[in-house]
């Protein structure tokens, strides 16, 4: 199946991590059995990314007997390449959930972001990886009439929701921060957190292991078939479980057209710099905080431990990344950073994630034994983490919060497989027109 069309392949080497700072700073990483012969199980995970790994350690903590496979290596995929930005409440902010699925439900979505990211936070600190967490998220508005809005939705969080843990942010108070003129003022989270998400992927892989479940790389899945057993056949074996669980997110390709029809693979991108002097710091971003903005393809960037810019920025849609990763993100990162024109980027990489057309997650039973959980669209370290948990919890006889999740809007996109890609491409563009104006 390896080809050009495959993102399991369009980009990278089997087996091996993308070129990330991430995996410099995690260095080598233990290698797991592929999956041969049959095996049997309760439940089967496709995908080794925060969702399954989480499914795995839940479902194993409750006395299940878990299966793992994974393509390539666990967190190989959007969970070790992403900006490790772990957000507060759900990818849509509470006056969209109040507004479309009522006040009742939305405090529901809330409360499960709230134990989303209280849920990272434990799993890093019983793993004992070091992941370097930093507390803050900046969210930065590039246009100056966004910071009414910004300012109401910190007040409505702090009022009506009890959380204490954002502010608003003037431009002096932004600018103090961040040393940019791109940006008007926003909030600061400071519940928010940011982390190193490939060393959390491998250390909840490690606990996962520790609680039962087996782990199996370089175990592509070719086919599945439903029945009151599911049979996942892989290149060199196969797995007869009870249950499935699909946690395969922007690299599920064309193994399940049900969920293919309702999320959408997008490649998104990161560099790194070289580490900053103390004093080019402090004239860039004296602030440990990280920073997501308000356009519409967003920035997101941050200081690492070692002193060096993490940027993501710009998109693309297809099966291929830019020729030159660098070069395409230190455009967007020299327009929020011209102070950094002389300097050198060491790493730089892209990831492929799922969207859905509402950017709510995707959360269904697509049969009576198996569910899938996917389409974070980018917000993904903690509703994942937490995804996982729920899944395990709808196995065991506990659906209710499963079925919150499932109640989320995703719509299959129009198009249909064939046209959804020139049709999106068409719509961010307008998009990416629109910040600029």
């Amino acid at each position: 199946m390896a080809d050009s069309f495959n993102l399991l392949y369009s980009n990278d080497k089997k087996g091996v991590h993308a070129p990330s700072w991430y995996a410099h700073m995690v260095g080598e990483t233990p290698k797991r059995a592929q999956l041969m012969g049959s095996q049997n199980c309760d439940v089967c995970i496709i995908g080794a990314g925060f969702t399954g790994l989480s499914a795995a350690l839940h479902l194993a903590r409750k006395g299940y007997s878990v299966k793992v496979v994974e393509a390539h290596r666990v967190g190989w995929g959007a969970s070790g390449r992403n900006g490790g930005q772990v957000g507060t409440g759900q990818r849509m902010d509470q006056d969209y959930l109040e507004k479309n699925y009522g006040k009742e439900n939305a405090k529901t979505y809330w409360q499960i972001g709230e134990e989303a990211k209280a849920l990272v936070r434990d799993l890093i600190k019983e793993s004992g990886s070091d992941c370097n967490l930093e507390d803050g998220i900046i969210h930065a508005d590039h246009r100056a009439r966004y910071l009414d809005e910004s300012k109401a939705y910190a007040d409505k969080l702090n009022q009506e929701y009890g959380y204490d843990k954002i502010g608003f942010l003037s431009g002096n108070d932004l600018n103090e921060r961040v040393k940019s003129p791109s940006y008007h003022g926003g909030t600061l989270d400071e519940g928010a957190f940011h982390i190193n998400p490939l060393a959390y992927a491998l250390g909840l892989a490690k606990t996962a292991e520790n609680a039962g479940a087996m782990i199996y790389e370089l175990s592509e899945v070719t086919q599945v078939d439903e029945g009151a057993k599911v049979h996942v056949q892989t290149s060199d074996g196969d797995i007869t479980a009870d249950h499935l669980i699909y946690a395969c997110n922007g690299y599920l390709g064309k193994l399940n057209g049900k969920i293919a029809g309702k999320v959408l693979p997008i490649n998104n991108f990161v560099i790194t710099t070289e580490p900053l002097s103390d004093e080019l710091r402090a004239e860039v971003m004296p602030t440990k905080a990280a920073v997501a903005d308000s356009k519409f393809v967003v920035n997101y960037f941050r200081m690492t431990h070692d002193n060096r810019l993490l940027f993501g920025g710009g998109e693309n849609y297809g099966y291929r990344f830019p020729s030159d990763i660098k070069a395409f993100v230190q455009k967007p990162m020299l327009e929020i950073f011209p102070q950094l024109a002389d300097t050198k980027i060491e790493f730089g990489w892209g990831g492929t994630l799922a969207i859905t057309l509402k950017r709510l997650p995707l959360f269904e039973r697509l049969a009576g034994n198996i569910l899938t959980c996917t389409g974070y669209s980018g917000h993904g370290v903690a509703l994942a983490s937490m995804a996982g948990k729920i899944a395990a919890e709808a196995i065991h006889g506990q659906a209710s919060r499963f079925d919150l999740m499932a109640q989320l809007q995703t719509p299959r996109f129009p198009g249909g497989t064939l046209l959804r890609y020139p049709m999106l491409i068409a719509a961010m563009t307008w998009f990416s027109l629109r910040d600029k104006l």
